[in-house]
């Protein structure tokens, strides 16, 4: 991951833990933790400290009371540039719920006590609607927001771009969530094309093939739209790497 720097909270047996990673242009340092979050003071390049909050709050009713009130007290100042992200293990709203029981208001009551103490709001997201599936099918499957990105008024002033990003679950029941601090940088899109020309190649159908047929034990609605973007991302290298190839042969012809 070419990060130089990383704090670890052991786990519990073979239950929890949390590990967090940084690069050498971040100074940051550790501030408090406990076996659910890790709390930090950060500057990135120079730029003005803030503190951020990296969580993985407990998904047993018993605990939550705690957690939140916990962490409300980590600031005094609801003024302070705060940012907090991770796995809330709260379904704040019915619209963040599909399937299973029906959505539980006092789930969440101690979460929405603490945003109404501190102040903090969830910043805009883009990309999946849910960020975790219990991977079934059908009438048994289940998918809920459990992961955002929270901050302060302050903190927003400091980064008015900020956007978090909810990409695929692919190696986990959980979406990763990727935070944007300067907005979405704006490129000229390639767009992926088919060229017919793939047909005549043995490699084509293969590699068509393995995609759409190694679905990783998933069996959800996100494994369409897996198997898509890997095969497209695929095809994409492949014909890169076979055009390469094919410069490099009339180079030595010439």
């Amino acid at each position: 991951m070419k990060m130089e720097n990383a704090f670890y909270v052991e786990p519990e047996g073979i239950a929890g833990g949390l590990a967090l990673w940084w690069s050498q242009e971040v100074k940051l340092t550790v501030l408090h933790y406990d076996k659910n979050f890790i709390d930090t003071g950060i500057s990135i390049n120079g730029e003005p400290e803030w503190f951020g909050t990296f969580i993985y709050a407990p998904p047993y009713e018993e605990e939550k009371q705690c957690f939140w009130e916990r962490l409300g007290t980590l600031r005094n100042d609801v003024n302070a540039k705060w940012c907090i992200m991770g796995d809330t293990n709260i379904v704040a709203s019915p619209n963040e719920k599909y399937g299973g029981s029906p959505y539980d208001h006092n789930n969440a009551k101690w979460y929405h006590a603490f945003l109404e103490n501190t102040y903090l709001m969830e910043i805009q997201s883009k990309g999946g609607e849910y960020t975790w599936s219990n991977q079934r099918s059908e009438e048994d499957e289940i998918c809920e927001k459990l992961d955002r990105v929270l901050s302060s008024l302050e903190w927003g002033f400091l980064f008015p771009k900020a956007i978090a990003i909810i990409d695929i679950a692919i190696a986990s029941d959980h979406a990763p969530i990727v935070l944007l601090m300067n907005g979405i940088m704006k490129k000229v899109k390639r767009d992926f094309k088919f060229e017919s020309r793939w047909l005549l190649e043995e490699e084509y159908s293969r590699m068509v093939e393995e995609e759409w047929t190694n679905t990783g034990g998933r069996h959800h609605r996100g494994t369409f739209r897996v198997s898509l973007r890997r095969t497209k991302v695929k095809l994409g290298k492949w014909s890169r790497e076979k055009s390469i190839s094919k410069l490099s042969i009339l180079d030595r012809l010439r």
